[in-house]
């Protein structure tokens, strides 16, 4: 045998050569390629059906009201970009004083509501107490009353309580969420009881407990809660057109119907007023979103 014969049998039997390529492997290959192209073309045309419908808003909101009107050919993106919906808006309307009731009133109840939600979920997965079973159930079991069912008692209670047409009208009836009481129990659970067990020999009481070792813990959870209690708030209507009656007092989507009375057919300016509208929160969850995804994930939402 020649010494490049031997030199090739060498490197054909030597452990760090790489294995052979079966027409099996290479089916294997291209299936796994073909399947990967699949689910990006699912996820593109998931993802532009997600983002078509602020695509246009944005588009119409720029337009001007004759490029609406008198335009016959479908365009992208109009030719000139103008403010003119926006001005329009603005002048026919106290939107700064309506985006500043919105942002008040979101942020208390968001305060509020997480607040009370952190606290009855450690009190429900960490303390044994009688009866938290099946008060914990009977929490969950208002998700499936709407709201429209409590409204009328919901009335009689603020008007009652002398909180009609004030701020506290709005923000106390939604100040505590079964769901995110449901989430943060669920959150919670997942926190080792060693961790709790060693704080209280430690000599800390239930409060030192929830501050120093649970709150630190749950950042995921309170990003979730804080996102969700804020979006529930910013876009409430039925109950905030109720509950307020003067006109300083509104908040955005209240101010959508009027404007929708004023500009039934200005399709600019109901844009332009919707974009003020969605903007904050869009920015909000594009911000915190690899939070809300872990808070998720460890609360047991699959």
């Amino acid at each position: 045998m020649s010494i490049d014969e031997r030199l090739d049998a060498t490197a054909s039997a030597s452990p760090l050569a790489p294995p052979a390529v079966t027409p099996g492997r290479r089916a294997h290959d291209r299936s796994r390629r073909g399947s990967a192209i699949v689910r990006t073309l699912i996820v593109a045309v998931v993802g532009l059906a997600a983002v078509s419908p602020l695509y246009w808003m944005l588009a119409v909101a720029f337009s001007s009201r004759a490029e609406l009107l008198g335009g016959r050919e479908l365009r992208l993106w109009p030719r000139e970009v103008t403010f003119e919906n926006f001005e329009r808006v603005f002048a026919s309307f106290p939107v700064a004083t309506w985006f500043g009731n919105s942002v008040a009133i979101a942020v208390v109840v968001t305060l509020i509501s997480v607040s009370t939600s952190l606290l009855a979920g450690y009190a429900f997965a960490q303390l044994r107490f009688r009866g938290s079973t099946a008060l914990f159930f009977l929490a969950l079991a208002t998700l499936v009353l709407p709201v429209q069912v409590i409204m009328v008692s919901l009335f009689r209670i603020v008007t009652a309580t002398g909180l009609y047409g004030t701020y506290w009208a709005v923000i106390l009836p939604v100040s505590a969420s079964a769901f995110g009481l449901f989430l943060a129990r669920q959150f919670m659970l997942g926190i080792p009881r060693e961790l709790i067990e060693a704080a209280r020999l430690d000599g800390a009481g239930h409060v030192q407990t929830f501050l120093r070792v649970v709150l630190p813990l749950s950042k995921p959870l309170i990003a979730v809660l804080v996102f969700m209690s804020l979006l529930s708030s910013w876009n409430d209507f039925a109950w905030p057109l109720i509950a307020l009656r003067e006109n300083r007092l509104f908040t955005l989507p209240i101010g959508l119907l009027y404007l929708q009375g004023q500009f039934g057919s200005d399709y600019g300016a109901t844009m332009a007023y919707a974009l003020l509208n969605v903007v904050p929160i869009a920015i909000v969850f594009l911000v915190f979103q690899r939070y809300f995804v872990a808070g998720f994930a460890r609360s047991g939402i699959k």
